[in-house]
């Protein structure tokens, strides 16, 4: 017989195609073998079971079975498994494996109370074969475990048994009894587990469909037992409201019913195993069962689904499910007072001719879609936070003025003496020395200067590049004295700097330039014989026009813990070792950031998160131990959690430090990593190219840059060894073969596995993923929950074992709470998983608050939790795209109240969120004014945002700007600083759902042709651009008002621009919108196609700006009433204003009716006019 599925007893298909790896969607999320969800791995330990028994007149020997040494579950043990087929069996399927192997699959039709048996033979044998199965009793379900379980059969981590198969000669054999008449198959895998061999049915689960029990003719399903089957099955699968194919539930009980019927069960037999699941259901409260009334329990529950099924299949929270069941009761018992027997009862539940009395259910079933936890109702107020830290006094903290360096003074004087542009300008920091390169641009030529504070003679290598990175000899005439010209560059010794009039000593060279096609500078230093290069590669200078990319000076600190910083700064040397020393000098500064307060935890945040971003070094010369490493994080992290709930204005601070740290963990945690990849090595075979200089690395030096490789090894092997996956995973995650190489254990090989290590390599692989998560992740939602919920790992030899206790007292229902995120963590729809990951945020929300010896472990599962409302939303964008203003408003309000969670001082987003609960219920209910309400609410949100955005500003760009001088960060990294940190946060996927709805409301409401991003008051002459990307590096000569057709939202704003005016909407955290605010510059969006006309037509024509808060006001003005060219003189004569002293009226509210001129300004009367209340 063929491996055709069509071949086979019954004459359909008895091999279903389940994927394994989806039967748990917790394991396709990525959560360990060892989580929460999950039992810890078994160990095993062979004992010997002999058995004597013939199969086709064919002696069996004895085998070793193995067992499990540790606890597990009491399971019923069936006899030992039985080899000899039966008479009466027939063939369900014979099947040819890979390697010449067959398999034939045999079952019995059962009669009536007698047992299927399922026979399963191979021609394969060996002392560690497994049958990998469970049972199943809906297609639509997981596997189950059935009780009855051949001898020997283990739990496998909660989800499948394993049984042993018994050897005969070159063939193995088993059989299964099933005694279940719920069970409809099984399914399953053979593995040969000393050799990690898999046996599959063409990659997928072998499905078996038990043979029915010869049906009974004249039978049908009674009515009451059809309404309880179902009424369970709604129970079994979380009370949810069903879609219209779902609610077909009781033709499905009627078929399962009719199935048990077929199998042997009698009806008398259904009645007595339904009713007691009903009696011994965990939903029912002792309320219930203690009632004095005589209607059972099994009626009760029929009429309770009739009640459901009447309402509209609702949604119903547990107490409105109790009060349900109560009223179905109430129900039944007025009929039992009017004389109705409770045969006759039952007669009348099945024709639904008991009367109830419902409550109105809504007509239409909005944002409820099955799979959806009930959240609770809470009042928002409880959420109320206020928590501000108070501006620390300038004069706690003396700090004397700094001292600029040799190098710095160097430059300042030649900047001075130069007078012109600064094109390029760059200290590196090479062996406790540093290296200047500045690049000016005097009229008519380009000069570069290098200088060093080296104190042995230096000697550049150098070269021109028309090209970018090429080396062209220079021309003779830009060769400085005492140059030597060889093929293809030049050698230049610098000379010593110094005078009595310069208080400092350097070595430098000064080049001129004025051929404008050269480009750059390629050069190398070269001192007592050694080449100096730029972390492996040539050093560059680009000529090209970058002056928003000059490193500028420290200044002087202002708005920064300046001590604080100046401190980071001479310890960066020593943090650079490694992690361990990075930590460990962070854990000894905190008490001087509490010293100095929010600016001082700014400081904090910015240093890490320069860390974080790679934007420092993280290893330098120095071996650590991966249990050093976590034992630092671990140290740092305490102390963050001690002052989190001793100073809870600095707790959003805290917060963001602790997300770029990481959990760290003490002693065994940390040395996993270090034991783990041994394992991996000898157990797959790979010890050596790639996979030993990656362990080399991670012995000595473990960073997050081991997360990425690790994923990257996992998405190369997963798609069948293309290495192109494997360099794209590490790239879109910030790692070049550059930085790979710069490692002090440099990795220089690429991965190269063989094909029977695939299998194997994925398990290793991914179970040390979650380890190296565990050390690394701080906002990783895996590792956060399973330490949360407690996990064990056990060792394996030299490997240590590691045991994380559950959190205790977490509220009730949590853990299967995460289990519903877990498994909705990758869905496409994202709204069930939005509400899941919000209502876990507000049930740990009271625990975040108390003294908690494991609160930081909370807290990373809070950060993680926020994290990932981020990544759905930003996800779920495609199901916005036709949505209508109802569902966008909704997803709204859960942002809004992701990010007032998170919060130190929220009362504006709390009033915000309060005000679009208030709009989407104005628009169910269809009122006149929803939309205008709903923008007067988008508008304060947005005020909400651009103030939080504000607070960053304040808080953490003044520390960047001085610390990232003090280290020698990338301009462009000091620049956009805050902008990332709003931007990775919920604030800015909030505001790019304002910006879908706002064309809406404005369109629905007949609002105005403007929105206001920048209200700056300006003049300038009109240019139309059709990009502003276009334009974003030139420089305008005059004040200029651009008007853009396209605006992105990334682009810079050209120097001499004074306002961007653009049909685009860019959101409000955008980085167009935010440097607009920063420096000044109007911004605004114009949704009127004939205004923007317009405007475009005054193209070279000077205008003057007025706008307001919603409105843009523009006249032309005359050249010929200007003093001068400046902007500053261009605004017209403020007429005078005379202020007018109001009476007060001795009451601070007073009605519409009393808004006059007399009792109040014009502004408050006109805005009462304009605009709705917010009661």
């Amino acid at each position: 017989m063929s491996n055709s599925i069509g071949h086979n007893l019954l004459h359909r298909s008895l091999l279903y195609s389940t994927v394994l790896e989806h039967q748990s969607k917790l394991n396709s999320s990525g959560i360990p073998a060892n989580s929460l969800f999950q039992a810890a791995t078994i160990n095993q330990a062979a004992r010997k079971s002999p058995i004597s028994t013939k199969l086709y007149g064919t002696n069996l020997n004895g085998r070793k079975l193995k067992l499990a040494m540790g606890s597990r579950r009491p399971v019923i043990i069936a006899p030992h498994a039985v080899l000899a087929t039966d008479p009466a069996s027939e063939v369900a399927g014979k099947f040819n494996l890979d390697g010449n192997v067959e398999l034939q699959v045999t079952t019995s039709a059962p009669t009536s109370g007698s047992i299927t048996q399922v026979t399963i033979q191979i021609s394969y044998s060996s002392d560690s074969l497994l049958l990998h199965w469970g049972a199943i009793r809906d297609r639509m379900e997981k596997w189950t475990l059935p009780p009855r379980q051949p001898d020997g059969t283990q739990i496998y981590k909660n989800r499948a048994l394993r049984t042993p198969f018994v050897n005969s000669g070159s063939s193995s054999y088993l059989k299964i009894e099933v005694d279940d008449p719920t069970i409809l198959a099984i399914e399953f895998l053979i593995l040969d587990e000393s050799r990690n061999k898999w046996f599959k049915n063409n990659g997928e689960n072998f499905h078996v469909k038990l043979p029915m029990r010869k049906k009974i003719q004249n039978v049908s399903a009674p009515e009451d037992l059809v309404q309880i089957q179902a009424y369970l099955r709604w129970e079994r699968k979380g009370k949810q409201m069903y879609t219209p194919e779902q609610e077909k539930a009781s033709d499905k009980s009627r078929t399962e019913i009719l199935e048990e019927i077929a199998r042997g069960s009698s009806i008398e037999d259904l009645r007595a195993k339904l009713t007691k699941k009903n009696h011994g259901h965990e939903s029912k409260e002792p309320s219930v069962h203690e009632t004095k009334n005589k209607i059972p329990d099994d009626l009760a529950q029929v009429q309770a689904y009739i009640r459901w099924e009447k309402a509209g299949n609702p949604n119903y929270s547990p107490d409105e499910q109790l009060r349900e069941f109560e009223e179905a009761r109430k129900d039944l018992q007025s009929e039992l007072e009017k004389g109705v027997s409770l045969d006759e009862i039952r007669k009348k539940i099945t024709k639904g001719e008991i009367r109830t009395n419902l409550s109105n259910q809504p007509k239409t079933k909005k944002y409820f879609t099955v799979g959806r936890i009930q959240r609770k109702k809470r009042d928002l107020m409880q959420l109320l936070n206020k928590y501000v830290a108070k501006p620390e006094e300038k004069t706690k903290i003396s700090v004397e003025p700094k001292a600029l360096t040799a190098i710095e003074l160097f430059a300042k004087a030649r900047e001075e003496q130069d007078g012109g542009s600064i094109l390029n300008k760059k200290i590196y920091k090479l062996a406790g020395k540093k290296l200047l390169v500045l690049v000016t641009k005097p009229v008519g030529r380009t000069k570069i200067y290098l200088a060093t504070d080296f104190k042995e003679p230096v000697t550049v290598h150098w070269a021109l590049s028309k090209i970018a990175g090429e080396w062209l000899a220079p021309p003779s005439s830009v060769l400085p004295p005492g140059s030597v010209s060889l093929n293809q560059a030049a050698e230049t010794e610098l000379r010593t700097s110094s005078s009595s009039d310069l208080p400092y000593e350097v070595q430098s060279v000064e080049f001129e330039i004025e051929d404008e096609s050269f480009v750059g500078m390629p050069f190398v230093l070269v001192s007592d014989g050694n080449w100096i290069k730029d972390n492996g590669k040539d050093f560059y200078v680009d000529f090209g026009y970058t002056s928003k990319q000059v490193l500028k000076d420290a200044g002087d600190g202002n708005g920064t813990a300046m001590a604080l910083l100046d401190k980071i700064a001479e310890m960066e040397s020593e943090a650079q070792k490694s992690f361990m020393h990075r930590f460990n000098i962070a854990a000894d500064l905190i008490e001087q950031a509490k010293d100095a307060g929010e600016l001082g935890f700014g400081g904090i945040l910015v240093w890490m998160r320069f860390m974080a971003t790679r934007q420092l070094i993280w290893n330098k010369n120095y071996n650590v131990k991966p249990r050093e490493i976590s034992k630092a994080q671990d140290r740092l992290t305490d102390q963050l959690q001690n002052i989190y709930k001793s100073h809870p204005e600095y707790r959003e601070l805290l917060r963001m430090i602790m997300s770029t740290v990481g959990r760290g963990g003490e002693g065994d945690v940390g040395q996993r990593i270090r034991d783990e990849i041994l394992v991996i090595q000898r157990n797959n075979d790979c010890k050596g190219a790639m996979m030993e200089e990656w362990h080399q690395k991670l012995h000595n030096n473990t960073s997050p840059d081991d997360v990425i490789i690790c994923q990257a090894l996992i998405d190369y092997i997963k798609s069948d060894f293309d290495i192109s996956v494997y360099w794209k995973t590490l790239n879109d995650n910030g790692i070049t073969k550059e930085r790979l190489l710069s490692y002090d254990r440099a990795i220089h090989n690429e991965p190269t596995f063989r094909r029977e290590q695939k299998d194997s390599l994925l398990r290793d692989l991914g179970n040390y993923l979650r380890t190296l998560k565990a050390v690394h992740s701080g906002a990783d939602l895996e590792s956060a929950i399973t330490n949360c919920m407690g996990y064990r790992s056990e060792g394996k030899g030299f490997m240590v074992g590691v045991q994380i206790n559950p959190i205790p007292n977490l509220p009730s229902g949590f853990r299967e709470l995460l289990q519903f995120i877990i498994e909705h963590v990758e869905d496409k729809n994202v709204e069930a998983l939005l509400e899941g990951l919000l209502e876990a945020r507000q049930d740990i929300r009271p625990l975040l608050f108390k003294s908690n010896e494991r609160l930081k472990d909370l807290l990373f599962l809070d950060i993680a939790l926020e994290s990932t409302v981020r990544t759905a939303i930003e996800r779920g964008y495609e199901e916005l795209n036709n949505a209508g203003p109802e569902k966008i408003m909704y997803f709204i309000a859960l942002v809004l109240e992701n990010l007032a969670l998170s919060s130190d001082d929220n009362e504006d987003f709390i009033y915000c969120l309060k005000g679009w609960n208030e709009a989407l219920s104005m628009s169910k209910n269809k009122s006149d004014n929803w939309a205008l309400y709903a923008k007067s609410v988008l508008d304060r949100t947005r005020l909400a945002l651009a103030s939080k955005a504000d607070w960053y500003q304040r808080v953490l760009q003044p520390s960047a700007e001085y610390l990232g001088s003090r280290l020698g960060v990338d301009q462009w990294a000091v620049n956009i600083f805050t902008e990332e940190i709003v931007r990775a946060g919920s604030a800015a996927a909030l505001s790019l759902l304002l910006n879908r709805l706002d064309p809406v409301l404005r369109k629905t409401a007949n609002l105005g042709s403007w929105q206001v991003i920048s209200p700056v008051e300006v003049v300038g002459y009109v240019a139309v651009v059709d990009e502003l990307l276009a334009v974003q590096d030139k420089s305008y000569d005059r004040p200029t008002i651009l008007v853009a057709r396209h605006v992105r939202g990334e682009e810079e704003i050209p120097d001499g621009t004074v306002a961007v005016l653009t049909p685009d909407m860019p959101d409000v955290l955008s980085h167009v919108s935010v440097r607009a605010r920063n420096c000044k510059v109007c911004f605004a969006t114009c949704f009127e196609p004939n205004v923007l006309a317009d405007l475009q037509a005054k193209e070279g024509k000077m205008l003057r700006l007025k706008p307001t808060s919603a409105d843009v006001v523009y006249s032309e003005v005359k050249e010929s009433k200007l003093a001068d060219s400046s902007s500053t003189n261009l605004i017209e004569d403020i007429p005078s204003l005379t202020l007018v002293k109001k009476q007060f009226a001795g009451r601070y509210a007073i009605t519409s009716e009393e808004f006059t001129s007399e009792m109040v300004s014009f502004t408050k009367s006109d805005l009462l006019n304009r605009t709705m209340c917010w009661c």
